[in-house]
């Protein structure tokens, strides 16, 4: 083979063509986005209650506005926030075990709105809809395809978990949200590198010395590595748990970097990796990370009032002596946050085990009133108002089997962008199963939504098959794949009332309770 027609043959390989059709596609992604708006703006303040872990979550976020830190509240605190008195803080700090970024984000509503139940929802509510045209645009790159995309999009607009938390002021939104700006940054990185290596292919000069040495090229300037390294930070400024999507997407981006360097003839590919990435690679990432994780703390540095701020100062001889004063006192409080975390164990009648969690075995109940005739828009004998932390059953259960379709292909046919779903899901879902003992949610599934909504759709794709194939095959496949997709969009219909809390006769909540560990 010709050289020209080598470098053809390895850019072809390198660089994928983007979908052609840039007007629909913007225009499918922001339509679905506007549905997933309404879906969520619709009544967003009501139930006019505090939800669930609302109770924590929108004081904490009003305490770091009024004074840069968490204060503990007064007595019945929530009842006198919903009649409009927030004057309901003591002098004294409050343990908390979770950084601050999540609650800074409904603080953002609540700057905006006020300490209302639309206030410290409405963050919550945006970044559900611009997640949902994330996914939407993240998936059309990750296939090529604007189809697939949209179906993705679409599932993510529609299912359960996707609403509730769009609709409540927790922090699990809020991770969900900054893992999946990483990937999608991470995913713009690969092409991003894969379309220098491809430039570098067809010239002389350094680079293609570089190639033929069996180094490959220095690879220094990746911008959209240091967006993900930002992003991942603020994952784990939210929760913890955010470490296990910066060390799993760590090692999925340097595989894609092996993988672009074996394409182009490098003789040493994962040697080559080392020698030029894995630096480069380690400070975009845990560096960049780490100093974005601290700078989420900066209310409480910037104060003196909050838990364990002066710690250090109380306790000179003990510690990490070596460390500034304030960094001390911080290494002091994750200590004692990790041993609350880890020895959490108190029984909670809607605890659920992670293993159940991709079949929604056990949903989590966040809010649930019971009415009267006449009571409250009520108008039979009994009625309920659920808000339920349940996924869309269609969803959840396809997406159980495309789950594993898609970890045949990536071991089968070794196709990355199964590998990046499974990636993404494994991050957000595997570590909770070695917490057997701890008192752990549903809800937590959250975090991983996006990448099952995502292998859903490619399923999807693979069953409605190739342009190329028959007519009656497409039509089959068109059938079957968009079947599910109509039946997913019934369904959410269908369950819509108890995940946004409507007044709705007590048999119409009833007959959602398909299984007796849904009560």
């Amino acid at each position: 083979m010709r050289r020209s027609e080598r470098a053809a043959a390895i850019r072809e390989r390198l660089v994928i063509p983007m979908p052609t059709d840039r007007l629909a596609g913007w225009l499918t992604a922001l339509g679905i986005s506007v549905f997933a708006a309404i879906l969520r703006f619709w009544d967003l303040g009501q139930p006019h209650a505090v939800v669930f872990d609302e109770t924590y979550y929108m004081k904490e976020a009003f305490s770091m506005l009024r004074f840069g830190y968490e204060r503990r509240t007064v007595d019945g605190a929530d009842d006198k926030i919903l009649a409009g008195n927030t004057d309901v803080f003591t002098t004294a700090a409050d343990f908390v075990v979770h950084p601050p970024l999540g609650k800074w984000v409904i603080a953002f509503g609540e700057q905006l709105f006020g300490v209302t139940p639309f206030g410290w929802r409405f963050s919550m509510a945006v970044l559900g809809v611009i997640a949902v045209l994330l996914v939407t645009r993240i998936t059309r790159r990750l296939t090529r395809s604007t189809l697939i995309g949209a179906a993705a999009g679409l599932l993510m607009a529609i299912d359960g978990q996707a609403i509730v938390h769009s609709r409540t002021a927790l922090l699990d939104q809020t991770l969900m949200f900054c893992a999946l700006v990483a990937f999608g940054a991470l995913l713009l990185d690969r092409d991003f590198m894969r379309r220098r290596l491809a430039n570098l292919v067809d010239i002389e000069g350094p680079g293609r010395t570089a190639i033929a040495a069996g180094l490959g090229p220095w690879m220094l300037w990746r911008p959209w590595r240091i967006v993900a390294g930002v992003f991942l930070g603020f994952t784990i400024g939210t929760k913890w748990s955010g470490l296990w999507f910066l060390a799993l997407f760590a090692l999925l981006t340097i595989a894609w970097d092996v993988g672009a360097r074996r394409v182009v003839d490098i003789r040493h590919p994962l040697v080559s990796m080392l020698v030029r990435d894995a630096v480069p690679a380690f400070v975009y990432l845990v560096v960049v990370a780490g100093i974005t994780y601290l700078v989420t703390w900066t209310g409480w540095f910037l104060t003196d009032g909050g838990w364990d701020r002066n710690w250090a100062a109380s306790n000179p001889t003990e510690g990490l002596l070596f460390l500034p004063e304030a960094l001390r006192s911080l290494v002091h409080y994750h200590l004692e946050a990790w041993h609350f975390h880890v020895g959490l164990t108190s029984p909670h009648s809607y605890q659920s085990n992670a293993w159940s969690w991709p079949v929604q075995g056990r949903p989590t109940s966040f809010y649930y009133e019971s009415y009267k005739n006449g009571e409250n828009g009520c108008t039979v004998d009994s009625c309920s108002a659920a808000v339920t932390a349940l996924g869309n059953p269609i969803i959840w259960w396809a997406a159980t089997v495309a789950l594993v379709h898609q970890l045949w292909r990536w071991i089968a046919h070794r196709d990355w962008r199964s590998g990046a779903v499974i990636v993404g899901f494994i991050a957000g879902w595997f570590p909770w199963l070695l917490f057997q003992e701890r008192t752990i949610f549903t809800f937590y599934s959250i975090a991983f939504l996006p990448f099952v909504v995502m292998a859903l759709a490619m399923t999807l794709g693979t069953i409605l098959g190739p342009t190329l194939a028959s007519p009656a095959r497409r039509m089959w496949g068109a059938m079957f794949a968009g079947g599910i997709v109509l039946l997913a969009l019934a369904v959410s219909g269908f369950f819509y009332p108890i995940w946004t809390g409507q007044v709705v006769p007590y048999e119409y909540w009833h007959i959602h309770m398909w299984f007796p560990s849904w009560v």
